[in-house]
């Protein structure tokens, strides 16, 4: 099981956010951006992040992903941004310039990738001399938070603790991460933790539907239809409010410079 990034029916499933301005506020509190910014971002989605970019007043961003079918969905989530293009690529091989972008973002990627030397040094080449790099995954730790009435991520581990082995198997630890950066010969590296607004829903009903979607959500592809109808009921019994949830994550932030 797992999802299939390439299906057309996954076309818009990471389409359907905004960013939130609690991650507006952490990337401009790390990176001075200025209005002749190039940006790029790789494994960029629905073009959900590259939105936002442009929207904090960069001049061009280009959104790099693996997936055709997903491209399709950000061309027609970003169709109104003329400053936004997309490539199909991956983040080892993008075809793209060397030294052509001034902040590059790769935002809940790496936890796709294992090998992250190869992946680091691709952006590193990318970059201009003073660019900054932005990562942003969970770590385990991060991942493995208890569920609550905003941290409902929590609630399918609890659940079903075979995805437990699944997500911190792919999910690396923040210090491999660190050294990494400084082996590819990153500079100013910083972490933050971010929790971020994922989304907010009207009602515990709304909540629900999204998680039987499994909108976003690479994990729950783990579960089969009956395995997701059990974590809806027991979300459903979990939490204790009906109207206004706010939906965060726990992330890690690193950021770095050429």
């Amino acid at each position: 099981m797992g999802i299939n990034f390439h299906s057309e029916k996954n076309r818009i499933t990471y389409t359907t956010r905004n960013a939130d301005n609690s991650w507006i506020k952490a990337i401009k509190d790390l990176v001075p951006i200025e209005s002749n910014f190039k940006a790029l971002d790789i494994g960029c989605g629905g073009g959900i992040y590259s939105k936002s970019l442009s929207d904090m007043g960069v001049a061009s961003v280009t959104g790099v992903d693996f997936s055709e079918a997903i491209l399709d969905g950000a061309r027609e989530n970003c169709k109104a941004y003329n400053n936004i293009s997309f490539k199909h690529g991956n983040a080892f091989d993008t075809g793209l310039e060397s030294k052509s972008f001034n902040l590059l973002l790769e935002r809940a990627l790496i936890h796709h990738i294992v090998e992250l030397k190869h992946c680091f040094k691709e952006a590193y080449r990318l970059l201009k001399d003073n660019g900054f790099y932005i990562v942003q995954d969970r770590t385990p730790d991060d991942c493995l938070l208890e569920g609550n009435d905003s941290h409902i991520r929590g609630y399918f581990f609890e659940l079903f603790p075979r995805l437990i082995e699944k997500e911190t198997k792919r999910r690396h630890n923040s210090q491999f991460v660190l050294e990494t950066l400084k082996e590819v010969g990153f500079r100013e590296i910083e972490e933050v933790k971010l929790w971020e607004t994922r989304k907010v829903y009207e009602n515990k009903k709304q909540l629900l539907s999204d998680l039987s979607e499994r909108t976003g959500r690479s994990i729950l592809h783990e579960l089969n239809d009956k395995e997701l109808k059990l974590l809806i009921n027991h979300i459903d019994d979990s939490i204790s409010i009906d109207n206004n949830i706010v939906e965060k994550d726990r992330w890690t932030i690193w950021k770095a410079v050429k």
